[in-house]
């Protein structure tokens, strides 16, 4: 199934990764949402919107998301194509989800962010090996993997058990370093995939940190929008990534 040329064992490396990262996190106790995390730092209403920076932080993601369809739209036919165009319509979705779970943050509303949140580390999960491993991967692998990364939100809401839906994080952020060090040659732009990673993780740390970041800003950003502005920051990384498909990018 691998392309010209790549060691049969590669594709065996990113295969025990899904395998093992997916029965570690199931060998974990059930992980239960708790409520202290709709508890967030800047909870002050903006315009007549409440939790109004939390809410409007959600803004860039549309945007991102519009742009990386038009990039996918312009880019040479590929039916790697259709994976990326998944990605940036669950980023510009998770844009409307995110919103209305900050407008009232409850773990019904949640749903609403989680479940395009999902689809888009799928669809970029399935795109990395599409890239890296076998472009029919796309094809076979695209929709069953969209299903499974929003059945995992489902699950959750019925059970209050996270760990699928940490799987479904927690995936695409193995399998970027690890197809990046085996499959060097394959990937267009690298460097924007790594600065991706690296935006995202910044954004994961900002969102732990809330209340500091809020209190080191003296009150103008908590670190729940600082996180927005920095995922989407990484979202747009990826947008670059279509746009070189058009034309040379040049390294930063």
């Amino acid at each position: 199934m691998s392309q010209p040329g790549s060691p049969a064992w590669k594709p065996g490396v990113l295969l025990a990764i899904v395998v093992s990262s997916a029965l570690a996190v199931w060998a974990l106790d059930p992980i239960e949402q708790n409520l202290s995390y709709h508890a967030f730092a800047d909870t002050r209403t903006l315009f007549g919107i409440p939790n109004g920076l939390d809410v409007l932080s959600n803004l860039p993601f549309l945007i991102v998301g519009v742009l990386g369809l038009r990039a996918c739209a312009v880019a040479a036919p590929d039916p790697i194509r259709h994976a990326w165009m998944a990605l940036f319509a669950g980023v510009a979705l998770v844009s409307l989800g995110s919103a209305y779970y900050h407008w009232s943050p409850t773990n019904d509303s949640l749903v609403f962010d989680r479940l395009p949140m999902s689809a888009g580390f799928m669809a970029l999960f399935v795109a990395l090996l599409g890239e890296a491993v076998d472009r029919r991967l796309v094809r076979w692998g695209l929709v069953p993997a969209l299903l499974l990364g929003m059945a995992s939100v489902v699950y959750w809401a019925m059970f209050d058990d996270l760990r699928p839906y940490l799987w479904v994080q927690i995936i695409p952020l193995l399998t970027i370093p690890v197809v990046m060090l085996l499959y060097r040659g394959r990937l267009a732009h690298g460097w924007w995939l790594a600065a991706a990673l690296g935006l995202y993780l910044l954004a994961k740390g900002a969102e732990l940190l809330d209340a500091q970041v809020y209190a080191l800003t003296l009150e103008l950003s908590s670190g729940h929008t600082l996180k927005h502005l920095l995922a989407a920051a990484g979202c747009y990384c990826l947008v670059l990534i279509q746009r070189g498909r058009c034309r040379p990018l040049q390294p930063v």
